[in-house]
């Protein structure tokens, strides 16, 4: 099923799924992410890795958008008072339940990260998306929602985006999750990526500073930010003063 976006406007409108089609997009979700750390241990060591190294100072509440099945607590080393405040927010309902069963102790919150939620304002201190920004048709009210709920003196945006169109990623997607989609479904992987893939990075970059300062870019395997040199580029940003 083709995507239908309606240009640069925002949101973007994206056709909706059969119930069947649904039904694979969600179960490939949670399958992907079940093997990505075993099968693909360099890549989410950097995705997980660079977030977990940003870590302002005195910081306790954290807040994971989009956290898939919360991998990335892993790679956290946080006293018991930081993991009481780190909270982890998915939309879809399967993946939600994975994180409680898997980690009863923190706050997991299902909801949409692209509206308001009931957090007061500059509660916490990081912010983290890692491989999220790219799949949101309204990216700027998530960016918006992040800014209000980060500490405007120390708060962090920190998040991890794919290059997509990049020649080293579109190599790597072809001999790993596509090939693993196609293998699972017998069909072609470019139906769902195209509907989860719809901001590319120059576009993510764009909306984020209206929002934030850019403080760091990394990329991997490449320590440069280039596109065609990396699967995968990582960021720092800080809440600019909006008024």
């Amino acid at each position: 099923m083709s995507t239908s976006l309606s240009g640069s406007k925002w949101p973007k409108q994206i056709s909706e799924l059969s119930a069947a089609d649904q039904r694979i997009s969600d179960d490939f979700m949670n399958y992907w992410l079940s093997i990505l750390p075993n099968k693909y241990g360099a890549i989410e060591s950097f995705n997980h890795g660079f977030p977990a190294s940003i870590r302002p100072d005195g910081f306790l509440r954290t807040l994971e958008i989009g956290a898939g099945r919360c991998e990335h607590l892993a790679y956290e080393k946080l006293t018991p008072e930081q993991r009481r405040g780190y909270h982890a927010v998915e939309f879809r309902s399967n993946i939600a339940e994975a994180i409680r069963e898997r980690f009863p102790d923190i706050h997991v919150v299902e909801a949409d990260c692209q509206k308001r939620m009931n957090f007061p304002d500059g509660h916490f201190d990081r912010v983290l998306a890692i491989h999220v920004l790219e799949h949101l048709p309204d990216l700027p009210a998530a960016l918006k929602e992040a800014h209000r709920l980060l500490d405007p003196e120390k708060g962090v945006l920190v998040f991890v985006i794919p290059c997509i169109g990049g020649l080293a990623y579109r190599f790597a997607q072809t001999i790993s999750a596509a090939r693993i989609f196609k293998k699972r479904y017998g069909r072609p992987y470019s139906w769902f990526i195209d509907r989860e893939h719809i901001n590319p990075p120059n576009e993510v970059f764009e909306e984020v500073e209206k929002f934030f300062f850019i403080n760091k870019k990394r990329g991997f395997p490449s320590f440069s930010s280039l596109l065609h040199l990396n699967f995968c580029i990582a960021a720092v940003a800080r809440p600019k003063s909006l008024t």
